[in-house]
C-alpha cells in the first residue's frame, strides 16, 4: 500500500554497481517496490558528542519501505545533482530535528546492499555510511520516525542480534564492517572518542 501521509514528490537516482549516476530518476516512493533498481542513497550514524551514545530510531508505521523496525540515525536519498553530505544534512535536519552536525564524514563509501522483501517492498542501494556527532536530543518527524533511543555501541551491538526487536536489515549488515572501522572500532573498546576537533559537550 503506498504511503499517504509522504507526497511523492522526492526522486531517487539510479546508479551502476560502482555507484556512478546512470542519468536516470524516478519517483522516490513509486521506485520502491519487489523488483526496486540499484539507486543511490545514504545512511548516517550519530553520537552524542557527551557521551558516545548512538542514536537509534524506530521508523515511523506509515513509512512504505521497512516501517516499524529499529534502525541507525538517520537513512535517506539524495535528490538529482545534490552532494550527498548536503544531503545527510537535509534529511537529519527534516526526519530528526537535528540541523547541525558535527564532524560530518564517510566511514564506508562503498556500502552497497539489497534487502530481501519486506513487507513486498525490496530495498536495493548503493549507500555510503556516514558518522557524525551531535549535541541536542532529536525532535522527530512523526511521519518519519516511531520513536528513539540512545545506546552505547556495545548495548547496539547486543540489540541487532535481539532475537525480539525488529531491525533493519542494512543496520545488521552495516556492522560486520562498521565494527572496524573508527570511530565504533574504538567505541567498542571503550576508548573516548571526539568528532574532528570539535570538542564534546560537558555531561
Amino acid at each position: 500500500m503506498n504511503n499517504m501521509t509522504e507526497v511523492d514528490t522526492e526522486r531517487i537516482v539510479y546508479v551502476t554497481e560502482d555507484g556512478e549516476p546512470t542519468g536516470e530518476t524516478a519517483p522516490k516512493l513509486a521506485a520502491h517496490h519487489e523488483h526496486t533498481r540499484l539507486h543511490l542513497a545514504f545512511s548516517c550514524y550519530l553520537l552524542r558528542s557527551s557521551d558516545q551514545a548512538l542514536l537509534i530510531t524506530s521508523r515511523a508505521a506509515t513509512k512504505k519501505v521497512w516501517p516499524r523496525v529499529w534502525t541507525n540515525s538517520v537513512c535517506g536519498h539524495p535528490a538529482p545533482g545534490e552532494p550527498i553530505e548536503e544531503a545527510v544534512r537535509r534529511r537529519a535536519a527534516f526526519e530528526l530535528g537535528l540541523p547541525r552536525l558535527n564532524g560530518l564524514r564517510c566511514v564506508l563509501p562503498a556500502y552497497r546492499y539489497s534487502t530481501p522483501p519486506f513487507e513486498g517492498v525490496v530495498e536495493n542501494e548503493f549507500c555510503p555510511v556516514f558518522v557524525a556527532w551531535v549535541d541536542e536530543d532529536p525532535e522527530p518527524h512523526p511521519d518519519e520516525v516511531g520513536d528513539w533511543r540512545w545506546l552505547s555501541w556495545n548495548d547496539y551491538a547486543l540489540l541487532l542480534n535481539d532475537d525480539v526487536t525488529d531491525v533493519s536489515y542494512w543496520a545488521k549488515d552495516q556492522f560486520s564492517q562498521l565494527k572496524d572501522a573508527e570511530p565504533f572500532s574504538s567505541l567498542q573498546n571503550g576508548t573516548p572518542v571526539r568528532d574532528n576537533g570539535a570538542e564534546p559537550s560537558s555531561s
